[in-house]
Protein backbone atom coordinates (compact mmCIF):
# COMPACT_ATOMS: atom_id res chain seq x y z
CA UNK A 1 0.00 0.00 0.00
CA UNK A 2 0.62 3.72 -0.12
CA UNK A 3 0.83 6.14 2.48
CA UNK A 4 1.11 9.98 1.14
CA UNK A 5 2.04 12.35 3.96
CA UNK A 6 1.17 16.10 3.01
CA UNK A 7 2.82 19.02 4.59
CA UNK A 8 3.27 22.67 3.60
CA UNK A 9 -0.04 24.99 4.13
CA UNK A 10 -0.61 28.03 6.16
CA UNK A 11 -1.50 31.47 5.82
CA UNK A 12 -0.58 33.20 3.44
CA UNK A 13 -1.29 36.90 2.22
CA UNK A 14 -3.09 37.74 -1.65
CA UNK A 15 -0.62 37.38 -4.20
CA UNK A 16 2.09 35.33 -1.91
CA UNK A 17 3.36 31.70 -3.03
CA UNK A 18 2.94 28.67 -1.41
CA UNK A 19 4.41 25.05 -2.02
CA UNK A 20 2.72 22.16 -0.85
CA UNK A 21 4.58 18.67 -0.61
CA UNK A 22 3.77 14.87 -0.26
CA UNK A 23 5.68 12.36 0.57
CA UNK A 24 5.11 9.08 -0.33
CA UNK A 25 5.80 6.05 1.50
CA UNK A 26 6.67 3.65 -1.75
CA UNK A 27 9.08 3.59 -4.24
CA UNK A 28 8.69 5.80 -7.43
CA UNK A 29 7.73 3.28 -9.68
CA UNK A 30 4.91 2.38 -7.62
CA UNK A 31 3.84 6.27 -7.75
CA UNK A 32 2.27 5.91 -11.63
CA UNK A 33 0.34 9.59 -12.03
CA UNK A 34 0.11 12.25 -9.24
CA UNK A 35 -2.62 15.17 -8.74
CA UNK A 36 -3.78 17.47 -6.54
CA UNK A 37 -7.11 18.57 -5.35
CA UNK A 38 -8.96 20.99 -2.93
CA UNK A 39 -12.05 20.98 -1.28
CA UNK A 40 -13.47 24.69 0.47
CA UNK A 41 -16.31 24.74 2.82
CA UNK A 42 -19.77 23.56 0.85
CA UNK A 43 -18.11 23.00 -2.24
CA UNK A 44 -17.26 19.42 -3.86
CA UNK A 45 -13.55 18.52 -4.07
CA UNK A 46 -11.80 20.46 -7.44
CA UNK A 47 -9.57 18.65 -9.71
CA UNK A 48 -6.12 21.21 -9.52
CA UNK A 49 -2.88 19.91 -11.41
CA UNK A 50 -1.41 16.51 -12.41
CA UNK A 51 2.08 15.18 -13.66
CA UNK A 52 2.75 11.77 -14.99
CA UNK A 53 6.77 11.73 -14.79
CA UNK A 54 7.31 15.35 -14.23
CA UNK A 55 8.11 16.74 -17.56
CA UNK A 56 4.07 16.39 -19.22
CA UNK A 57 1.74 17.76 -16.29
CA UNK A 58 -1.50 20.18 -17.00
CA UNK A 59 -4.07 21.80 -14.56
CA UNK A 60 -7.28 22.75 -14.44
CA UNK A 61 -8.37 26.53 -16.14
CA UNK A 62 -9.20 27.93 -12.92
CA UNK A 63 -5.16 27.81 -11.82
CA UNK A 64 -3.28 27.13 -14.95
CA UNK A 65 -0.42 29.56 -14.97
CA UNK A 66 -0.61 29.68 -11.38
CA UNK A 67 0.04 26.26 -10.16
CA UNK A 68 1.92 23.40 -11.44
CA UNK A 69 2.53 19.94 -10.10
CA UNK A 70 5.89 18.31 -9.81
CA UNK A 71 7.73 15.78 -8.72
CA UNK A 72 10.96 14.37 -7.57
CA UNK A 73 11.55 10.49 -8.12
CA UNK A 74 14.86 10.65 -5.52
CA UNK A 75 13.16 11.70 -2.68
CA UNK A 76 9.57 10.04 -3.47
CA UNK A 77 8.01 13.41 -3.08
CA UNK A 78 5.35 15.36 -4.91
CA UNK A 79 4.58 19.05 -4.79
CA UNK A 80 2.28 22.01 -5.78
CA UNK A 81 3.45 24.50 -6.40
CA UNK A 82 0.83 27.38 -6.11
CA UNK A 83 1.66 31.38 -6.96
CA UNK A 84 -0.22 34.52 -7.07
CA UNK A 85 -2.64 33.04 -4.80
CA UNK A 86 -6.42 34.41 -3.91
CA UNK A 87 -8.58 34.28 -1.59
CA UNK A 88 -11.01 32.42 -2.99
CA UNK A 89 -7.89 29.66 -3.28
CA UNK A 90 -8.42 28.76 0.48
CA UNK A 91 -9.47 25.40 0.87
CA UNK A 92 -7.99 22.02 2.03
CA UNK A 93 -6.08 20.53 -0.38
CA UNK A 94 -5.54 16.77 -0.87
CA UNK A 95 -2.40 15.06 -2.98
CA UNK A 96 -3.45 11.88 -4.95
CA UNK A 97 -1.66 9.37 -6.08
CA UNK A 98 -2.40 6.36 -9.00
CA UNK A 99 -0.78 3.29 -8.70
CA UNK A 100 -0.84 0.62 -11.18
CA UNK A 101 1.38 -1.52 -8.86
CA UNK A 102 -2.05 -1.34 -6.84
CA UNK A 103 -4.56 -0.79 -9.61
CA UNK A 104 -5.87 2.08 -6.96
CA UNK A 105 -5.39 5.46 -5.97
CA UNK A 106 -4.27 6.92 -2.35
CA UNK A 107 -5.17 9.87 -0.86
CA UNK A 108 -3.30 12.63 1.33
CA UNK A 109 -4.84 13.15 4.74
CA UNK A 110 -5.12 17.03 3.24
CA UNK A 111 -3.23 20.74 4.54
CA UNK A 112 -4.91 23.89 4.76
CA UNK A 113 -3.89 26.63 2.88
CA UNK A 114 -5.18 29.68 4.14
CA UNK A 115 -5.03 33.26 1.93
CA UNK A 116 -6.24 36.37 3.61
CA UNK A 117 -4.67 39.23 4.58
Amino acid sequence: QVQLVESGGGLVQPGGSLTLSCEASASARDLTFISWYRQAPGKQREFLAETLDGSRTNAAASVKGRFIATRDDAKGTMYLQMNSLKPEDTAVYYCQVYSLTYNRAFWGQGTQVTVSS
